[in-house]
């Protein structure tokens, strides 16, 4: 099995398992064997349906201000956690074909195999919920025939992305396509770079 074909299927399992609880704050054991890319790839989407929640969560009209400003701090977090690990699974491909000759006639692509994983994760996500709007009890006909046709085209997207993600690993293990990996940098961030934060030192 391909890599986003098997990466697919662990996404969907991943979901599944979010929603036995359905908790935001629900501790889970990662299933996958510590220091494995499928380990790497549970805890990526666990931390993306987590935080789908958190961005529902704080569009509530009759939040707690304070409340919405310590969840907003915890997204900025998951975020950050998201991108690190992103960037961890970039470093799992380069050693992966670390090997390779690359061609000299090679071409580069334009975002890295772990970012176009990271968008496969949150399709699973797009997928899993609009598929919940389709079956919603209370909701109107129309209401339904709209997600259903929603439905469809991320499928369709789906196995677009997926063949994508697998044909560029393919061009990079056979040297046609070369990986070059730029570090997200964040500067909000950072207490050195966020003149709100480096103010206040």
């Amino acid at each position: 099995m391909k890599f986003a074909e098997n990466a697919n299927i662990l996404f969907d399992k991943t979901i599944k398992l979010y929603h036995v609880t359905n908790d935001v704050d629900a501790q889970v054991d990662n299933p996958y064997q510590e220091g494995t890319i499928d380990a790497d790839l549970f805890t990526k989407c666990w931390i993306d349906s987590v935080q789908w929640h958190l961005e529902d969560i704080i569009r509530d009209p009759e939040i707690d201000p304070v409340a919405a400003l310590a969840l907003k701090r915890r997204i900025d977090r998951s975020n950050q956690d998201r991108t690190d690990l992103v960037e961890k699974i970039d470093s799992y491909f380069r050693e992966q074909y670390a090997d390779v000759e690359v061609l000299d006639d090679a071409t580069i692509n334009t975002e890295s195999p772990a970012w176009a994983v990271d968008r496969l994760s949150i399709l699973a996500l797009k997928i899993y919920h609009m598929h919940e709007q389709v079956e919603r009890s209370d909701a109107s006909p129309s209401h339904i025939e709209q997600c259903q046709r929603k439905l469809a085209v991320l499928l369709e997207q789906r196995v677009d992305l997926t063949t994508a993600i697998d044909q560029l690993l393919d061009d990079i293990a056979a040297g046609r396509k070369y990986m070059k990996v730029y570090r997200q940098m964040k500067m909000y961030n950072d207490p050195a770079t966020n003149p709100v934060l480096y103010g206040k030192q």
